[in-house]
């Protein structure tokens, strides 16, 4: 009996025994397999969720040695965490040398390695880490080649900055508003920067797996490459509406004055349409090479708005032509383009059309254009029609990958 009893005693260790090791490599490989799955970068999403779980997560973590990888929705580039020591060497220590403005990208080039642009958040900012979390979801799902590239970030205590690809030829306002180089910008030039905002734009609105309004379209924001090529940055203060969302309100206004649609001013209301405002008043600035904010005229038009609504209206159009085309520019393609912005500034969002019929109206002059009615502010209203900006959280300097 003993001998049975021994027996059946080792036979139970035994079953134990494997059954608790069983249960260990089960749930190792249940841990292995949750690890796994929270690694992996699907379409879906996925890459977001891992790359702002661990920019909650990463105070301090800067000095980690591995970089961490992230994918695009269509797996063709990868997001890198830099080293904080490596940004502070290349930046030397963000030094005034290497500053390119505030909240902007610039020229300026470093001795080796890839030159990236670099955007410093304020760490006394307090909108700051809404915004840095807010463009990398966006630009780590979003892609175009008229979209500005992030190709990284880091983080370290109140620290946070952002890795651009960089642009040789800094933004538009540096070119349309400066009176030598502004002639480097003509008609063939300025034609591809208008078609390429559009259709950034157009994607954004439209053709993106997000439906996105960008909020602050303006000169500064249109950053061009080594040929000139446009790409919208600064999506800070952007925000995502669901597929079959119209319109949204805010009690806080972002974005820079002079660009606002005047709902999104004065009341908060902002939608697709408000980004097509925005969009008209930049056309009417590449035309006309003026700024509007600022615009002073000895007729006593208010705004370059009022301005362009006057002279469209008085058939003298080619006025309102920047000197450096009038003589140059296919004048009934000038003449239109001042009649598509008309369009976009109208005061009604519902009178100003969609970007697909903007980029349908700029790339085919077999599309009739109707009527539009008179620009917001035009018959003696005030606004606040200034460059400033509601925000004014980061700096821009320029790096080389070195990490």
């Amino acid at each position: 009996m003993a001998g049975k009893g021994g027996k059946n005693i080792t036979k139970t260790v035994i079953i134990t025994v494997s059954t608790c090791t069983a249960v260990v490599v089960l749930f190792g490989f249940y841990i292995y397999c949750s690890v796994i799955r929270r690694k992996r970068i699907r379409e879906e999403g996925t890459g977001v969720e891992i790359l702002l779980n661990d920019l909650e997560g990463t105070t301090g973590t800067c000095c980690m040695e591995a970089h961490m990888h992230a994918r695009d929705q269509d797996h063709s580039r990868e997001m890198h965490y830099f080293n904080f020591t490596t940004i502070l060497a290349a930046t030397n220590s963000f030094s005034d040398e290497n500053k390119l403005g505030e909240g902007g990208f610039g020229p300026g080039k470093l001795l080796n390695g890839k030159e990236v642009a670099v955007k410093r958040f304020w760490p006394k900012s307090g909108q700051g880490h809404g915004e840095f979390e807010n463009e990398v979801m966006l630009l780590v799902k979003l892609q175009h080649k008229n979209l500005v590239r992030l190709l990284g970030y880091c983080t370290e205590g109140d620290e946070k900055l952002l890795v651009y690809e960089y642009m040789a030829n800094t933004s538009l306002d540096s070119f349309l508003f400066d009176p030598t180089k502004s002639r480097q910008l003509d008609w063939a030039k300025r034609a591809a920067i208008v078609g390429g905002i559009a259709r950034g734009l157009l994607y954004l609105h439209e053709d993106s797996r997000l439906k996105i309004i960008h909020r602050d379209l303006k000169a500064s924001n249109i950053l061009l490459d080594e040929e000139m090529n446009p790409k919208i940055s600064d999506f800070g203060t952007a925000r995502i509406f669901g597929q079959n969302q119209i319109d949204a309100n805010t009690s806080r206004v972002v974005g820079t004055f002079g660009y606002m649609a005047p709902e999104y001013a004065m009341e908060g209301l902002f939608s697709v349409k408000s980004d097509t405002y925005s969009f008209g008043v930049l056309l009417l600035e590449i035309l006309s090479g003026k700024k509007n904010s600022g615009f002073h005229n000895p007729d006593h038009s208010q705004s370059l708005l009022s301005y362009a609504w006057r002279l469209w209206n008085e058939d003298k159009g080619l006025k309102f032509i920047d000197q450096n085309l009038v003589d140059t520019c296919p004048v009934s393609e000038a003449l239109r383009w001042i009649h598509i912005a008309l369009l976009c500034v109208q005061e009604e969002p519902n009178d100003r059309p969609l970007m697909s019929s903007v980029a349908l109206m700029l790339g085919s002059k077999s599309v009739n254009l109707p009527q539009p009615s008179a620009p917001p502010f035009s018959m003696g209203r005030h606004f606040m029609s200034d460059q400033s900006s509601t925000t004014g959280t980061s700096t821009g300097f320029l790096m080389s990958d070195q990490d």
